[in-house]
């Protein structure tokens, strides 16, 4: 008979939305199969009952046998005990001693690496024995056995056995454990604790109902109960006649991890175990065992034996990457790097990236590549080629190495390339914002003037064409473009890389362009492009030889003196405001020139003056 759950019932209000949302919860526990050894002995026979200590596992069978393995399911040891089942075994802790007990009413202690030992027969099923914890002590040679009766049995000191009832008239014994100085044993009735240091039962815990049979209070059976931390941990077996369950739910073990609260509980996993055989198993064909030293949960069923235990980060791991999600299981594995022993960093980056590659979201993957590839450059040409491949290499370009780490020139020329023909906007972005460095300059130079003979006035590829003469060095080159396009970055260049040898013979494109940044700029470095040099440029174009000569003069009367003559008719024709202020603050006219033409009051015959004066002096 085994316990039944009182605290917990499956509710039938369960709608398929929630239990939807209940398979996508990550599981607790992860699952397999004891195997080697146990898979030979299975075959011929049944497992009947199994203790678990630190060092070993001991197994009893249907046929008497009780086998020793090692975690793996090897056998290291075999007895021959009865012809029949074997009900229980009891480990003492230091794995020295094994006490069993059979169906057939045998009962034996056998110290596995001494000869001594204990053998008894009895004319009823024991159904359980438990062996004194520090049983290898000369002073503790102890142990109990539960039939219809619990008798303790003690070794005096002239190495005989004495033994006494503890307990006796409720019926049969159905489990018994001994921990420290404290017996405890269960029957129909309840739990009864037993002091064996004062010798007297010091607990007695009687079931809520008596009057009940174990399969009239729920809809399903505990087969099993283990500790895991705060929570515990249930083996149970729904009965077969439940008119709510799934047939497949009521024919599987189901293991369920319970936390307890002060009103009731709460479950925290639950799930449907599949074992060897298991539409032919009942409730009583199942047992539960764990480790005390590590959290290890046995399944024991007649032809098959689960060990569960406590996912690690590499099944969380796995978990995410099961359920697509990439983020969280690279999170996971960047904060555990140093605790996962399956799974690696970039490996699980690049299943990220092929995911978003899969799912089209390329721009996503690649943005993901700076995290993912990090240094490995190897991994950066291949990923490149890839996104080639599927024809998005613009969206891999703004995220590629281009610091001290950096891909192949050729590698950034095919991207370019790539924009050249379809985006000359995304191509003159690149040229900006990329190292001249990264690629073949004159390569790509090359490219684009082939494009320009096509267009030769698309000013976007003139402005990139100048930008990479500019990466070359080749500031002329640069220079002629900015002042055909007139750009605005024609000043920054010239002033930025001192190109004013470059533009003795293009003051009158940068005049053309912005006369007064031209003027200020060729001021402020007359020691590089002398007075004479300017006013020879602009000899044909007057009127932009008044702009530089009216300037020069505000800045200093007397650095242009020689031109000051030839002023008086410039300002006539393009300024004539400024004319008699500029003859009444100049020096340097002609003395004769100057008085006749301060004399003048009238502005309209001065001018008529200066008019027939000119006129004069071109005859």
């Amino acid at each position: 008979i085994f316990f039944s759950f009182q605290g917990r019932k499956l509710s039938e209000e369960s709608t398929d939305e929630s239990e939807e949302e209940d398979t996508e919860e990550e599981p607790k526990l992860k699952y397999e199969r004891l195997t080697n050894g146990v898979t030979e002995i299975l075959q011929k026979d049944a497992a009947s009952c199994m203790t678990v200590h630190d060092k070993f596992l001991a197994l009893g069978t249907h046929f008497g046998k009780v086998y020793l393995l090692d975690i793996q399911g090897n056998v290291t040891q075999k007895f021959e005990i009865s012809p029949v089942k074997i009900n229980q075994i009891s480990l003492d802790e230091s794995g020295d001693h094994v006490g069993i007990c059979s169906e057939d009413g045998k009962v034996q202690v056998v110290g596995l690496y001494t000869r001594e030992g204990f053998h008894e027969n009895f004319d009823c099923p024991i159904k359980v024995v438990a062996l004194h914890p520090q049983f290898s002590k000369s002073n503790n040679k102890q142990f109990v056995t539960g039939g219809n009766k619990i008798l303790l049995y003690e070794r005096n000191w002239l190495n005989r056995w004495k033994t006494s009832v503890l307990h006796e008239g409720e019926g049969n014994i159905t489990n018994v454990k001994w921990r420290a100085n404290l017996i405890a044993w269960a029957n129909n009735v309840g739990v009864k604790i037993y002091d064996i240091s004062s010798k007297q039962r010091i607990t007695n815990v009687l079931r809520d109902n008596t009057n009940l049979r174990p399969d009239m209070e729920t809809e399903f059976f505990i087969s099993g109960l283990a500790p895991l931390a705060d929570q515990l941990v249930t083996l149970y077996y729904v009965k077969e006649n439940s008119e709510h369950m799934e047939e497949e739910f009521r024919t599987r073990p189901r293991l369920d991890i319970i936390q307890p609260l002060p009103e009731g509980c709460e479950e925290i996993s639950s799930d449907a175990l599949t074992v060897r055989n298991f539409q032919e198993n009942q409730c009583r064909d199942y047992r539960l065992e764990h480790s005390e030293g590590e959290p290890l949960f046995y399944i024991i069923s007649p032809k098959d034996i689960v060990v569960a235990k406590e996912r690690d980060q590499d099944d969380h791991i796995d978990w995410l990457l099961e359920k697509k999600k990439y983020e969280e299981a690279l999170m996971a594995a960047e904060i555990s790097f140093k605790n996962i022993k399956r799974h690696d960093v970039q490996k699980i980056g690049m299943a990220y990236i092929n995911h978003l590659v899969e799912r089209g979201d390329y721009d996503a993957a690649a943005r993901k590549c700076q995290k993912v590839l990090g240094k490995n450059m190897d991994l950066w040409e291949n990923e490149v080629y890839r996104f080639k491949t599927i024809g998005q290499l613009k969206a891999i370009s703004q995220y590629l190495p281009r610091g001290d780490l950096r891909l192949r020139p050729a590698i950034y020329e095919m991207i370019l390339h790539e924009f050249l023909k379809t985006d000359y906007e995304g191509f003159a972005t690149l040229i900006r914002e990329w190292p001249g460095e990264l690629y073949n300059n004159m390569a790509i130079v090359q490219a684009v003037n082939e494009h320009l003979k096509k267009d030769p006035t698309n000013s976007m590829l003139l402005t990139t064409l100048a930008e990479l003469y500019t990466y070359d060095q080749r500031y002329d080159r640069a220079l002629e473009i900015y002042l055909k396009l007139r750009h605005k970055d024609v000043y920054q260049l010239i002033h930025k890389h001192n190109l004013f040898s470059a533009i003795k013979d293009k003051i009158v494109l940068l005049m053309d362009f912005d006369k007064e940044k031209a003027v200020d700029m060729l001021l402020d470095n007359d020691d590089k492009i002398s007075m004479d040099k300017v006013v020879e440029e602009l000899k044909d174009r007057p009127e932009l030889l008044h702009v530089y000569l009216h300037k020069l003069f505000k800045r200093d009367h007397h650095k242009g003196q020689k031109y000051h003559e030839r002023q008086i008719s410039l300002y006539a024709e393009y300024d004539r405001p400024n004319l008699l202020p500029f003859l009444r603050e100049s020096m340097h006219c002609p003395l004769e020139k100057r008085n006749h033409f301060k004399k003048c009051t009238d502005p309209k015959l001065l001018y008529k003056m200066i008019y027939m004066k000119s006129l004069d002096a071109k005859a």
